[in-house]
């Protein structure tokens, strides 16, 4: 159900970088559906300034919220437990730290910066075998300065995520970006993926902005800018992309091994335009606002990444 309301869009864009709750609930995309995404809204509150601390924190699944504060630097991947909300402080930063969402559901990462996950480590975010999944506001990235294979993906989703959104994100310095699927054979976990990517600003990527296998994900309203690949639909997904902008990049819409999209209201800059075979994708199961293709930009790199407060 689409809600042609521009003005209305752009008002909650802005609104997101105004003071907000460690109790907020997940209110856009997929991460509506299937009772919602609460994360660890009303559990006790835990700040955490060291990465032991951070990872003891995280564990288990009873109702919490976390707050990282200060720059935590490490090696390592840590794993979050269901019915959690993770928090990053204003100016907080993980350096070398991912977090890992595996087997779980109802987890919420919010305003979390993230950096320079080495591939042994795994990703920056990553999310796999688990359902009701929202990460706002992060910030995620490394650098181009190495190998592509130096570090892993910034945030992959991968073996059957459900009823997850990406929202208000920064995205950005990277190779391999975002892989959605975990590998062509994989179609018996991953054909029912839902995903939805809304206000996200993807600036200086490699590829995958995202790479979608299998399943059904929903990209609106996000802005591209200075980047060597697309949104790139492969081995049966169907993908629906809506009011997005490419400026400086090399491809905008593409598939590959059959991969399928519908794509409206987009502005591909000079790059080539959609050229994937039309898909079925036609209508989102959830209520959501577009804002024009001519303020896209404005609105997302002003809200997009750690600019979050917390009352």
């Amino acid at each position: 159900m689409q809600l042609f309301k521009a003005f209305a869009a752009l008002a909650a864009l802005s609104a997101t970088v105004s003071a907000v709750s460690y109790n907020d609930v997940a209110d856009i995309g997929y991460a509506t559906l299937n009772g919602g995404t609460t994360g660890g809204s009303g559990g006790p509150v835990t700040t955490v300034t060291t990465l032991s601390a951070l990872t003891s924190a995280v564990s288990g699944t009873a109702k919490k919220i976390v707050v990282i504060s200060g720059t935590i630097t490490g090696a390592a991947e840590v794993r979050v437990g269901s019915n959690t909300t993770v928090i990053g402080a204003p100016s907080s930063s993980l350096v070398g730290i991912g977090l890992r969402v595996q087997q779980q559901a109802n987890v919420i990462i919010r305003n979390v910066k993230i950096s320079k996950v080495l591939a042994d480590n795994g990703d920056a975010l990553a999310v796999q075998i688990s359902n009701n999944v929202w990460l706002d506001h992060v910030d995620v990235s490394s650098d181009k300065d190495h190998d592509k294979d130096y570090y892993d993906g910034l945030i992959d989703l991968t073996h059957g995520v459900t009823y997850t959104t990406v929202s208000n994100s920064y995205i950005h310095d990277h190779y391999k970006t975002s892989l959605l699927g975990a590998s062509d054979e994989n179609g018996d976990e991953d054909t029912k993926m839902t995903v939805s990517f809304s206000g996200n600003y993807w600036k200086n990527c490699g590829s995958r902005t995202p790479s979608v296998r299998f399943g059904h994900v929903h990209v609106w309203n996000n802005y591209y800018e200075s980047n060597s690949d697309g949104v790139n639909t492969r081995v049966g997904a169907q993908v629906l992309v809506e009011n997005s902008v490419w400026n400086g990049c090399k491809n905008t819409i593409y598939a590959t091994s059959v991969g399928y999209a519908v794509a409206r209201g987009n502005d591909y800059g000079n790059a080539t335009a959609n050229s994937a075979p039309v898909g079925t994708f036609t209508t989102a199961p959830y209520s959501y606002s577009l804002i024009a293709a001519s303020s896209v930009k404005s609105s997302v790199v002003a809200n997009a990444g750690q600019k979050l407060t917390f009352t």
